[in-house]
């Protein structure tokens, strides 16, 4: 049987941490930040993890 692919878009966008948890970034930090405060845009800077309901929709684009 082959190898299952992983989803392109999703290895750009997700990565694992060492206990299996998916890592994300925030959206809305990529233009049009005059209008944002300073402090909405550093909480957008730094990274989530993805919620326990898309875990596996997640795990699975990156086949795994």
């Amino acid at each position: 049987m082959p190898k299952m692919k992983s989803n392109s878009g999703a290895k750009k966008r997700f990565s694992l941490t060492g206990t299996g948890k998916v890592k994300r970034k925030h959206a809305f930090k990529s233009h049009i930040l005059t209008k944002k405060s300073t402090k909405r845009k550093r909480f957008l800077t730094h990274t989530d993890t993805v919620s326990k309901v898309d875990t596996k929709r997640v795990k699975a684009l990156l086949a795994k």
